[in-house]
């Protein structure tokens, strides 16, 4: 796990306690696009279940995760593609 994806992985799991973190560098998918470097670690995937999402709709749990990696973004994470749920969620979706 790359620096950017072991930070995504400590902040995420600090602010929400998640029954579940996944975590995908989909950074070689995005070879020559904007936001991409080289070493990249710019594009992730990131599947999060926590009952921190109890109530919030998918908006407001996105900017909940924007707002834990905002030190992230700010240095150069480009892209983050978002699965938020709350575990009831999760166990339906099966």
């Amino acid at each position: 796990m790359g620096k950017v994806a072991s930070a995504i992985d400590s902040k995420l799991r600090t602010a929400f306690a998640p029954a579940r973190l996944a975590i995908e560098d989909e950074s070689s998918k995005h070879h020559g696009h904007a936001g991409w470097r080289e070493g990249g670690e710019t594009h992730f995937r990131v599947e999060i279940v926590s009952a921190a999402f109890e109530g919030q709709n998918r908006v407001a749990r996105q900017r909940l995760v924007y707002a834990a990696l905002k030190q992230e973004l700010d240095a150069g994470l480009h892209a983050l593609a978002l699965t938020t749920l709350t575990p009831a969620e999760d166990v339906r979706r099966g």
